[in-house]
């Protein structure tokens, strides 16, 4: 191709960058994604854990839920992230590669912040029926565990997890995008196909309360293999089945359900 961006001149370009020259944007990346958990860890600890939107308006959870999101999910979408600034020329190849790979990330995290806004709608709407119905919170929480379980189990999840789960796959993709804003349409392209890997786990945080940062952490690690190591998609069934399991489990022990039991509510302050 003319601007050397095909995939033969992907390939090439991949073998051709030095181990070291990766460096750099991988300490970037990480350095970015453990600011974000330290500063979801310290939020969590002021607010605590419990039903709904803790009382959050849309705009404040939006943020607070793209900082979740950069501390989750980054790490797993760094390998593209990192790669394509690195190895991508066109278009866009007079831009630094910093600010090339800040804007995939922006374009990524923009996907996820979207979809704040639908948790924020669905928080909102179960921490009310904790209040109005705690039996029918319940049995919604059975459902969303074994829903989560079960969607892990699909054809449509095994796609999506395969668009993501090889970097040079979707570079060789990805290469194929030309014009004004290519690096940010392509974080989105690449934030949207997570969104399709990983909507399953991340709705298990409205039946554990969205700040539980110990769930936070298992789903983070559970994202991370799935994408990323050799054992990913046997790992990926397996969880799918403990998360049914755990939903069956939650119909006699509903303290599993902690984003959608009454006990988790805060106390009210003292008047």
């Amino acid at each position: 191709m003319a601007d050397g961006s095909g995939p033969a001149s992907t390939t090439r370009s991949l073998q051709a960058v030095p181990p070291r020259e990766l460096a750099v944007p991988w300490i970037a990346v990480a350095a970015l994604a453990a600011v974000a958990w330290a500063v979801t860890v310290m939020l969590a600890r002021d607010m605590g854990n419990g039903p709904g939107t803790m009382g959050l308006a849309l705009l404040p959870f939006i943020g607070l839920w793209a900082v979740m999101m950069t501390a989750m999910m980054l790490p797993s979408a760094a390998p593209v992230a990192v790669l394509w600034a690195r190895v991508i020329s066109g278009s866009s190849a007079g831009l630094p590669r910093a600010a090339r790979m800040g804007m995939f990330v922006g374009g990524y995290l923009l996907v996820w912040a979207a979809v704040g806004a639908v948790a924020f709608a669905a928080l909102a709407g179960t921490g009310r029926l904790v209040t109005a119905s705690p039996t029918a919170a319940k049995w919604l929480g059975v459902a969303i565990f074994i829903g989560a379980g079960v969607y892990q189990l699909t054809p449509w999840k095994d796609w999506c997890l395969g668009r993501c789960r090889s970097p040079i796959g979707a570079l060789m993709y990805y290469a194929g995008f030309k014009g004004r804003g290519r690096d940010l349409r392509v974080g989105v392209h690449h934030g949207a196909t997570c969104v399709g890997c990983c909507w399953g786990l991340m709705v298990v945080l409205v039946a554990v309360g969205v700040m539980n940062v110990a769930v936070m952490v298992a789903l983070a690690v559970v994202v991370f293999a799935e994408k990323l190591w050799r054992y990913g998609k046997p790992f990926g069934l397996a969880v799918g089945v403990l998360l049914a399991a755990t939903g069956v489990l939650a119909i006699w022990f509903p303290w599993l359900l902690p984003g959608l039991h009454v006990s988790a509510m805060p106390a009210m302050p003292a008047m």
